[in-house]
């Protein structure tokens, strides 16, 4: 199982590299608003080939343009770096 990422550690990634994202519940969360609903479709279908591909899967809420994803380890119990890992691919598929 993969550790947990102290508090400090998550305060640092997201300073220095995921500024967009925020911790909720033990959750790193991100909301990206997209031109067309299709456009978040296909952002949702990129990064689900991510996840796949990594074995590491957000929960993803879709609200017509606004994509929300919530990237947590849930059998860790927390934020790991795995979930740093993905949170970065999310932001590079998110453009």
């Amino acid at each position: 199982m993969a550790e947990l990422l102290t508090d400090d550690q998550i305060d640092l990634a997201i300073r220095d590299h995921l500024p967009e994202w925020k911790v909720v519940e033990k959750e790193l969360v991100r909301s990206v608003k997209k031109d067309t609903f299709l456009d978040g479709i296909r952002l949702v279908a990129t990064v689900a080939q991510l996840a796949e591909s990594m074995n590491h899967h957000p929960d993803i809420d879709i609200r017509y343009t606004t994509i929300t994803f919530r990237v947590s380890s849930h059998e860790a119990g927390g934020i790991t770096e795995d979930d740093l890992v993905l949170a970065r691919h999310i932001d590079t598929a998110a453009g």
